[in-house]
């Protein structure tokens, strides 16, 4: 107990009597007072985490690795009781998974004697199969293996735990010829699966492919082989398929705003065609008023939304004919020279007629504008892909139909519109 105290720092009692509070000492902690006029100051420029790491309050290095008790390096106080401690004894001890009888030593409780080795539960054996004369001449005879290799191989299975390298190194080549590893497994699984064939009368077995494992292994040695050229060039070659997957999805989107614009088009055509000549022969029986489906169709077709007002109580008719603010300043400036250029007022008397009409005339330039940039980027996607053709093909020219040309019209003095907004999008100077 001398010593105990010596080691844990404690103070000789005045008493000879033995107690708890003797050998743990007292519950009350001595705090000291830390002196902070003793603290270093930080230096300039550094950082106070920083400062925080090199010095604490109690002068303590902080850990190099994480603790659970969060204490750094100080120690744990000894958890003492007034138990009788355990005997423990230099015993001798077998492991089950050695054959040969080795004994070993190592410390143990007395109270454990007699038990099995804990670690024997870690002892797992893979089952190997084992077959009669008679199960090898009716299932297991096959051109290439003898009764003998055959032996040696499930011989050498049981001894290495299938651990088919070992297996190879260790084959007799002396008495048997020299065979792969995938050769080995080919077999091992080949007996195994006739035999539970033959057993349990079942054709779920494992089958190895040795053809497949032997051309997994050449693609792992090619990969593994490759020279730092090869290498880049395999980049580049991905990076260039990206870029070629990141076009065709440019062009199939373009294609699809394409044919929205042709669809929206041949739609706003045919209602307008039916309603004029409906107009026509009730413009002596009733006012022209339009139909509110129709008008909604067409407007919705259109290349403007404009907004509905119907259930939003009264408005002036004057409303009808503003253009929505999320239709963008290019397309208002566009729209204003347009309507400049025709002679036609900005402001038209807002009635029924003329709204329907001043509405649809403007979705018609936003919509004409929209069909013209499109055509401009089908001609320009053409003439990128002839002179790409003339760079591939020396001497030879793409011919272009005519039928997908553009035709060639009156130069008109407009301004440019951005209505598709891309910056993918070609200029176009009108």
């Amino acid at each position: 107990m001398a010593d105990v105290r010596d080691i844990l720092d404690i103070e000789v009692p005045t008493t000879t009597e033995l107690t708890k509070e003797s050998i743990l000492g007292s519950d009350k902690k001595n705090r000291k007072r830390y002196d902070y006029n003793k603290m270093p100051k930080r230096p300039e420029g550094m950082h106070r985490e920083v400062f925080a790491l090199l010095c604490k309050d109690n002068n303590d290095v902080p850990p190099l690795f994480p603790t659970d008790t969060a204490k750094g390096y100080k120690q744990v106080r000894a958890k003492l009781g007034m138990k009788k401690v355990r005997p423990w004894k230099w015993a001798p001890f077998t492991n089950p998974a050695r054959t040969d009888g080795a004994i070993f030593h190592h410390w143990r409780r007395v109270a454990d004697a007699g038990k099995e080795y804990p670690f024997a539960k870690f002892n797992k054996k893979v089952p190997i199969p084992t077959y009669t004369n008679t199960e090898y001449v009716q299932h297991l005879v096959t051109n290439g293996w003898t009764r003998a290799e055959t032996d040696h191989l499930f011989d050498l299975c049981r001894r290495f735990d299938l651990r088919f390298i070992i297996i190879r190194d260790r084959w007799d080549r002396a008495k048997f010829p020299a065979r792969s590893v995938e050769d080995l497994k080919e077999r091992y699984y080949q007996v195994c699966a006739a035999l539970i064939k033959a057993k349990s009368h079942t054709d779920k077995v494992y089958i190895f492919d040795a053809e497949h494992e032997k051309r997994r292994k050449e693609q792992l040695k090619k990969l593994f082989e490759r020279t730092p050229e090869q290498v880049e060039e395999e980049q580049t070659l991905l990076a260039e398929l990206r870029k070629i997957e990141q076009r065709k999805k440019e062009r199939d989107r373009k294609t699809q705003d394409l044919q929205k614009l042709i669809t929206a088009a041949d739609h706003q055509a045919d209602p307008r065609k039916s309603e004029r000549k409906s107009s026509k022969k009730n413009s002596s029986s009733s006012r022209n008023r339009p139909n509110k489906t129709d008008t909604s169709h067409a407007v919705e077709s259109a290349g403007i939304k404009f907004p509905d007002f119907k259930n939003s109580g009264v408005t002036l008719r004057s409303q009808r004919i503003k253009l929505p603010s999320s239709l963008g300043q290019k397309k208002m400036k566009g729209i204003e020279q347009m309507l400049n250029e025709l002679r036609l007022e900005l402001n038209p008397p807002p009635t029924e007629q003329i709204c329907q009409q001043f509405n649809e005339l403007r979705s018609d330039i936003v919509l004409h504008y929209e069909l013209r940039s499109a055509l401009s980027t089908c001609d320009y996607e053409l003439q990128s892909l002839r002179h790409q053709y003339e760079a591939l093909v020396p001497g030879k020219t793409l011919t272009i139909p005519p039928a997908l040309l553009p035709k060639t019209e009156p130069e008109i003095k407009q301004e440019i519109i951005d209505v598709v907004g891309s910056p993918s999008t070609p200029s176009i100077t009108h």
